[in-house]
Parts: structure tokens; sequence; C-alpha cells
């Protein structure tokens, strides 16, 4: 591979690598949080980070939460994650995701990538070029009609119906508000869902054309993205990026429930504890959104999506178990406690 890598240990991660070409202009980093459970799986998302510092920190949570994500979910992999530093509307190119194939084949099925936020089919091809170490490529189980972003949803959707059960003791959505920030292939689909049930929608999203959209399709009351989880609703729902709840935003919030497809919700671990005090019931987040993961599992065993549905589905009953669990424990630390028993097995 042109430009070259540097790895490293980095607070008890298996490997750390930053790598830039320079005749691609590709810079990314992979983080690999463990192999124990098996090979690392991640997505590769694309992103303008605002420094590789930035950059290296969202790929080593996100790995991490793969990690846990993985091991929740009963599949047989381990954490990891690819990040492009770059505009994914402008910085795109064949050359770009090869090179960052070439260096995947080099890790020898160490980490298998996937789509993330930023990418999509099509890069996913290119990338299959260099490496067969690559999931989502045109015509997969996980890219035929959005699939996986389906599926994550479908998911999140569930653990709300679960958290309404846990609340108020009916799963019912009729006449409940869903506040969902995000309108990207994840939470339009969650959107799709949830009117379907009933729910009345209160929507953001930083596209003027998603927001519409919504509106006309699902009747969806538009806000703006600064005020989206100030909404006096039922469940807010997060499905942007990550650290939505942190010292500013948890006094604003107006609702019971909180059940998201973002990663990384909490800005720190504090915040779990906060919530519980506030009385507000929070879904764990990599508890909730490992469709995508149970579908690229799916596809790696060579199942069906029938199969991988039905997977997504059990969901609700690790939900549940959290829940049982936070009479004692935050939801997001009865989460890692379950998970951390798992990976210690």
């Amino acid at each position: 591979m042109d430009g070259h890598s540097v790895s490293a240990s980095f607070e008890g991660f298996e490997q750390l690598d930053v790598m830039e070409d320079a005749s691609s202009g590709l810079k990314a980093i992979i983080a690999i949080d463990q192999t124990k459970l098996g090979p690392a799986l991640g997505g590769c998302r694309m992103w303008t980070y605002a420094s590789e510092e930035a950059a290296i920190s969202d790929a080593l949570r996100l790995a991490r939460g793969m990690t846990y994500k993985s091991a929740l979910a009963d599949i047989p992999y381990g954490g990891g994650k690819a990040v492009i530093i770059g505009n994914p509307a402008t910085d795109k190119s064949s050359k770009l995701f090869r090179s960052l194939g070439r260096f995947i084949e080099r890790l020898n099925g160490r980490y298998i990538t996937g789509m993330d936020l930023g990418t999509t089919p099509g890069d996913m091809d290119e990338i299959a070029k260099e490496t067969r170490y690559v999931t989502d490529v045109t015509g997969s189980l996980g890219a035929k009609g959005n699939f996986t972003a389906k599926m994550t949803a479908y998911g999140v959707y569930i653990a709300i119906r679960t958290s309404l059960k846990q609340k108020y003791g009916s799963e019912q959505l009729q006449q409940r508000t869903v506040a969902v920030q995000g309108l990207g292939k994840v939470g339009y689909a969650l959107c799709r869902y949830l009117h379907q049930a009933g729910a009345r929608l209160i929507v953001a999203d930083l596209n003027d054309g998603l927001v519409k959209q919504a509106a006309a399709q699902f009747g969806a009351t538009a806000v703006s993205v600064n005020s989206i989880h100030k909404q006096s609703c039922d469940i807010f729902s997060p499905c942007a990026l990550g650290g939505i709840l942190n010292d500013v935003t948890l006094p604003e919030l107006k609702c019971p429930i909180i059940a998201g497809a973002a990663n990384n919700q909490l800005a720190n671990a504090k915040h779990d504890a906060a919530l519980q005090q506030a009385g507000i019931l929070y879904a764990p987040d990599y508890a909730i959104n490992a469709g995508g993961i149970i579908v690229t599992a799916a596809e790696l065993d060579g199942s069906s999506a029938s199969y991988a549905r039905s997977q997504v589905e059990r969901i609700s009953d690790r939900l549940a178990h959290i829940y049982a669990l936070s009479s004692t424990l935050p939801p997001a630390a009865a989460a890692d406690a379950i998970t951390r028993r798992l990976l210690a097995k």
C-alpha cells in the first residue's frame, strides 16, 4: 500500500492504525478494540472531523462500542471501526476506498468493514476490489433495500415499545409523541415504523429536504436541530451523532424515556445516573441499535433476512433484562455489567 501506517497499543485496545496515502488523498484510522470473540467487526465512517485527534477519539469510542454491541447481541465477533477524515459529499474517489481496502487486506482478517455514516454500498464495492474483508457490497443482504438501516431502526422501534411497557405497563404507541433527532437512513426508517404504529412525530435534521419529506409523509412537526431535545414528548430518540446527553442538554430534557439509534449518546458515564435520578428511563444505545451488526453477522454466516429479523427481535428481551437490573444500577451501567460478564466467559 502507498503511504504509511503507525500501530500502537492504546488504553487496552489491541491495535490502532493511523494511515495517510498522498496518492489517493486517504487519511484514515482503524481501531481494533479486541478480537477475543472473533474478528473485529465494525463499519467505515467518513466524516469532516475537526482534527486527527477527534477522528482517533471517535474511532476508539466506536470500536469499543462495537465490542460491547456484538457481545450483548450474542454474535461471534469483536469490535473495530474505520474512520476516514473527509467530506463524504466531495472527497470520495475509487482510489481513496481502494487504498483503504489494501490496508484492510494487510490486516489478514483481523478487521472486517462495512457501511456506516457517510459511506454507501458503492464505496464498499471499491474496497472489495482490494480485500474480501468487507460487507454491505451492492446486492448483499445488508445493502438490499437498505436492510441494515431498516433493521437498526426496527431494533430501536422494538426498544421503544419495550421501554413504554417498562414505564407505563403498555407498549402502545397510539397518541404517544416521539421526538426523532436525525433523519438519516436509520432515523427516517424509524419514523416510518413509529408512524405506522400511530405515534405523533417531532423531527429535526440539518437536511431541510428530509424534514419536509417527513412532514409530508408522516405528518411530522418540524423543529430546529438545536431545540429537538427540548421538546415535550413521551420519547426522545437521538439518531444523529453521539454525546447528545450531556451537562447542557440534560436539564433541558422534557421526556420520560430516551431510546435512539445514535452511538455513544452519553457524553460521560455520570450522565447515566443523572438520567435515572431525573426519573428518565434510558435505553442503552449499544443494546438497542445492534440491528445493523446483527444483519452483518447474518450476512457473513450466509443466513437469511428472516433469520436476521428474528435475531433483531431478541433486543426486547435483552433490554427487559437490563431494566430488571436497573433497580440497583442505572441502565447503561447494568448493560455494561452484563456485557463484561459475557466477555469474561
